[in-house]
């Protein structure tokens, strides 16, 4: 495998060849370096110059080469879909105040975009770290900026994870500020903190929470409820029917962290269920493949699925054997 340069070589097998050690000890491969090639052998010797194609991709689109993104790389290689790994890296969703191109950094975030520009309505789900939030605010920027659409528009619900909402001070757009932070967060790093202001005392930017959106239309706007697990049924079917012409909705949320109370069930999960295969609706789920967050994230998550499939197992048990 030619990596072109001295340079590109040097990035791609990283400081002391760190790089190159961890392709060959998950792949079981054998790695020597020949000039400017890689040269490896053993059974998975095409998975390894995926991957290492897959790096030269994110060498070539200006990102640094991380633990979590070499990871990446070698688990799409196992199963063949590395080379969709540099359609994503070049698919730019929207840039920064500061001129910071937002990328996809994943092939499942590069779906979940790909969602949002070819639908009306997009569910979005997936374990925290997956980027839900911030690609579905970048991209609203983004139409905002292309006047696709005159306002955005952030909503959630506001529901307590254990804490309770009376006990706070304020009144209640006070009381969920906090819930709605994330949002406030991307919009100030997109726009910028002046234009945010101007925009937000113009009502150009619109954040609330989702019990303000009944008996409304929303129209020309873009539109993301975010924490959607946290909605019941008949908030979700409340928000939905809520679109007007010229919109779009953007739903996301973690299935597996619901803190609605007991005995309701999640209105995201339903409408997944409902809605799939609806024409202009679509439908994303990113997995612990797609975290982008600290690499012991992806460990988290996976542990607590295990965990959990563990309990469903435990659970299928205990009712066949009554």
């Amino acid at each position: 495998m030619d990596t072109g340069s001295l340079d590109r070589l040097r990035t791609v097998i990283g400081v002391l060849d760190e790089n190159l050690t961890t392709i060959a000890r998950e792949l079981s491969l054998s790695t020597r370096i020949d000039g400017t090639k890689i040269v490896l052998s053993g059974e998975a010797a095409e998975a390894g110059a995926s991957v290492i194609r897959s790096l030269l991709t994110v060498v070539d689109a200006g990102e640094l080469i991380d633990r979590s993104s070499l990871l990446y790389c070698i688990s799409l290689a196992r199963e063949g879909d590395g080379e969709e790994f540099g359609a994503a890296l070049k698919d730019v969703v929207a840039v920064t105040s500061r001129g910071k191109p937002v990328k996809c950094k994943t092939v499942g975030q590069q779906h979940y975009v790909a969602a949002m520009r070819e639908n009306t309505v997009t569910f979005g789900t997936g374990p925290a770290g997956t980027g839900k939030t911030y690609l579905a605010v970048s991209y609203a920027v983004a139409c905002y900026k292309s006047k696709l659409v005159e306002k955005i528009i952030l909503t959630r619900p506001a529901v307590e994870a254990g804490e309770k909402l009376g006990f706070l001070p304020g009144d209640l757009q006070t009381k969920v500020d906090p819930y709605l932070r994330p949002l406030y967060d991307a919009l100030q790093e997109l726009f910028g903190l002046e234009t945010y202001g101007k925009l937000m005392e113009k009502g150009v930017i619109e954040v609330a929470p989702l019990a303000y959106m009944r008996g409304r239309t929303l129209s020309n706007a873009f539109v993301i409820l975010d924490e959607a697990q946290n909605a019941t049924r008949e908030q979700m079917k409340m928000f939905l029917t809520r679109l007007g012409e010229g919109s779009k909705m953007v739903v996301t949320g973690d299935l597996t962290q619901t803190d609605l109370p007991d005995g309701k069930s999640s209105g995201l999960a339903h409408a997944v269920s409902v809605l799939k295969g609806v024409e202009d609706i679509g439908v994303v789920h990113l997995t612990e493949r797609d975290v982008v967050r600290h690499p012991l994230v992806m460990a988290i998550v996976r542990a607590y699925e295990r965990d959990e499939q563990k309990r469903e197992d435990m659970r299928k048990r205990k009712g066949e054997k009554r």
